[in-house]
Order: C-alpha cells, then structure tokens, then sequence
C-alpha cells in the first residue's frame, strides 16, 4: 500500500502537484488529498464522501447557504410493492409537504399530480434498500426524497421538479419543466436509419447521444425507461433495410423478458450496459460480426481489380491449368478472380455469332517462395494457378495468348457494387483508379 501510495504521489508531482493521503494533508487548499478506495469492496468511499461534506463546509459555507426557493431534481422512476410508481429526488432547497402539487416532466408530457406521501428510509438505511419507510408531513433541504403520487409512470428521471404554490402560473411551471427534456430532444440528431437507443435518465440519454454522435454511429429513435415489446417492434423495421441497425442500445435500463422473447423470435439485438463504453464495445464488435459475414458472402460475386504481367521465363505449364509467374502491376489479386485477357478476341460458346474476350479461368492458387497467399497487392511478383471450367480448357499459352498480352481481372457491374458495399474499405485509392481503368476496358457504365 505505502509503494503505491508513493508511486501516485510521485506521478502527481511530475503534473506538478502536490498530494498526501487525506487523513496525514495539513494544508488542503495548496496539498491534493488522496483516498484510497477499492472498486471491489467499495472500502474508502463513505471516507471519499466524509472528505467532501468536510471541504464544503468549511470551505464554501457562503454558496452553500440554505434558500427558501424550491430546487429539486429526480433522480429514478420506480415501482414499490404496497405505495404504488414513486419518484425519487434530491432536495437541494427549499421546503416541501405532503400537501404540495408537484410539477414533473413525463415522456407525453408535463404531469400536475398531488403528493400522496413523502417518505424517507429508515435511519441509518439507504433509499434503494427494500424495508419499511417513515411518513413525513413536511421535509427541508437537503436531502434525499421519496415521493409517492398518480400519474408517475412516465415521470422523466433527471429532469427538474417545481411544486404549484399559491400565486404560480401552472402553464408556465408546465412550460419550464418540459425545458430540459425538450432542450436534449432537440439535440438528438435522428435519421432515418440507424439503431434504437434507450436510457434510465435524461442525463445519460443526452451522454450516450453525444458519444454515439462522436462515433458517426445513426441514430433511428430515442426512448427513455425500461425496454418493452413496442421498442423491439420499432427496431425490428431495420431488419428490412440494414440489418446491423436492427438494433437497440440500452443504457442501464432493464429489458423485460417479453421484450427479449420477441428480440430472440424477429431477430433484433438487445445491448445493455451500464458503462458507456462497454455499450459501444459490444456494438462495434457485432458490426464487425456482420461486416465479415457480408464479405464471405459477397466473396464470390466482388472481383478485385488487377492488372498482369506474365514473366515469359516463368512458364510452367502451358495447358489448363495454367501455371506461370506474372508481375502484379496494378491493383489487388486474390485468390478466386477470374482472368481475361481483352486484347484477344474469342466466339461466345452461347452464341457463335458474337465475340468475347478470351476468358483463362479464375485464380485457383497464389505462391511466392513456395508459400500459399490468399492475396498479393501491386509490385509482387508471384507464381498463379489458373483453372479453366470445361468451355475454357482448350485454351494454351503460345498458341491463344503469350506474356505480350496483358491479363486483366474480369470485372462486372454487380462486382463493382459488391466491392463498393463490403470491401470499401480493403481497396486503397490506387486500386479505385484501377478500378475506373477496368471500367473502361469492359465497357462498364
């Protein structure tokens, strides 16, 4: 412990500040004070949050001075056994009753509810834990509040709380409650396509957004609280359009189990953290997932531009399959293109009448000093393996085509395509130019 305690310390010090453990800090305001805390026993934070009140007192008594004004923000919407949906708040100011009408910010809307009932743990208890809760009349800040009423269910956690007092315009409380919520709406950049995303709180709602804003990651819809039927109903539309953005990120929200019955049966992926970043971990591997999966699929239809030189000293065998030494000149040979050479003209075997160019067969195998390659980029010089089907066999080096005729890999409209929508990102920008040579030379529009 005292080894890393000087480690930390020492590692302050290089930033220029000065550090001591908080219980040995004579000097607080020129000495940065250091509590220990474990993330696995939460030992050292009720000393964290000691160090805190302490520091607040004595040192900022004229800006924690109580005011009579009303100042309360909700932290979480729940369900309590016997009470009914509460909401639970921190009182920073101010004096509230169990006679007041409440003004909270609801999903539909703003909610005017009376309070039924303020309640507190008991002593020496936390709010979250479950037991038997004291009844107040009246409770002054600060502190922690329950707060039992109707029409709670879509209550907004994280957003402001106002109690209607004699002489308050209701419209106008109604009005500065919704600011919050439609302030954060109205930065939520919503597209037509994109994941589902779901949070507990407006706070991180308005987090997550900006993180995903910052990982160029579409957003479909915005929903706050627990994931039900109906979400996975919205997301499951995607499926039609892309299937990776049939998808619905929730953020420290529960997901009920209708919820992920139905997920499972149509087909759409639930994500759920309680850290930002494990959230954008879990996604972006499953993009990854997809992204491969399109690339196998799409392996046999997406042809790799490429452009050959044969090496006339390297000419194995003659016959289908053909097997020589070719210099990589331009773009990217993988296994599996197929190989034409333009400047020799064939008949078409479907149709006598018209000519093609003189097809060899794809690329079977790759080598270079006698090992297998799966693809060789431009500059290379390799060892190919071309196999003919049964229309191209009678083809012969010498005789149909020789190392004065330049091979080039067949491209196609939909090979293009394929390319454009799962190997983008493979291709350099010397291989698009090969690219839009190949164009050319096939006719491609």
């Amino acid at each position: 412990f005292e080894n890393r305690s000087k480690q930390v310390m020492t590692q302050l010090m290089e930033q220029s500040l000065n550090a001591s453990l908080y219980y040995e800090n004579d000097d607080y305001r020129r000495v940065v004070s250091l509590v220990p805390t474990s993330a696995h026993t939460g030992e050292g934070i009720p000393d964290l949050l000691l160090l805190l009140v302490q520091l607040t007192q004595q040192m900022m008594v004229e800006r924690l001075m109580f005011s009579e004004e009303l100042e309360a923000t909700v932290i979480e919407v729940k369900k309590i056994e016997g009470i009914g949906t509460t909401i639970d708040i921190v009182l920073v100011n101010g004096i509230i009753t169990d006679n007041d009408t409440i003004v909270v910010a609801g999903m539909n809307g703003p909610i005017v509810t009376p309070i039924r009932a303020l309640l507190t743990p008991q002593p020496l208890k936390e709010m979250r834990v479950k037991g038997e809760y004291v009844h107040h009349k009246q409770l002054k800040a600060a502190m922690g509040v329950k707060i039992a009423a109707t029409n709670l269910e879509e209550a907004i956690a994280g957003t402001q709380l106002f109690c209607l007092r004699e002489g308050d315009d209701v419209e106008e409380l109604k009005d500065t409650v919704m600011e919050d919520y439609e302030e954060v709406m109205g930065n939520v950049s919503v597209t037509g396509q994109g994941v589902c995303v779901q949070a507990s709180t407006l706070g991180s709602l308005e987090a997550l957004m900006e993180f995903l804003r910052e990982s160029k990651i579409p957003v479909a819809s915005v929903q706050l609280g627990p994931v039900h039927k109906k979400d996975v109903m919205r997301a499951s539309i995607m499926l039609e359009h892309r299937k990776e953005y049939a998808t619905i990120l929730a953020f420290d929200v529960k997901i009920t189990k209708d919820a992920l019955d139905m997920a499972e049966e149509v087909g759409v992926k639930i994500f759920s953290a309680e850290i930002i970043y494990h959230l954008f971990d879990k996604f972006t591997a499953y993009l990854e997932e997809i992204k491969e999966q399109r690339k196998a699929e799409a392996a046999s239809l997406a042809v790799f531009p490429s452009i050959l030189r044969i090496i006339p000293e390297n000419v194995f065998m003659k016959k289908n399959p053909l097997v020589f030494g070719v210099d990589v000149i331009e773009g990217i040979l993988k296994i599996g293109t197929p190989i034409v050479v333009p400047d020799k003209m064939v008949p078409d075997p479907d149709d006598p009448n018209k000519e093609i160019m003189l097809e060899l067969g794809k690329v079977v195998s790759i080598q270079k000093d006698h090992k297998e390659l799966e693809t060789v980029k431009a500059g290379n010089a390799v060892a190919v393996k071309i196999q003919g089907n049964q229309s191209q066999s009678y083809v012969q080096y010498g005789r149909h085509f020789d190392h004065n005729n330049t091979l080039y890999s067949k491209l196609s409209r939909e090979s293009i395509n394929g390319l454009k929508e799962n190997f983008k990102d493979d291709l350099e920008k010397a291989d698009w130019m090969t690219v839009i040579k190949l164009k050319a030379v096939f006719n491609i529009v």
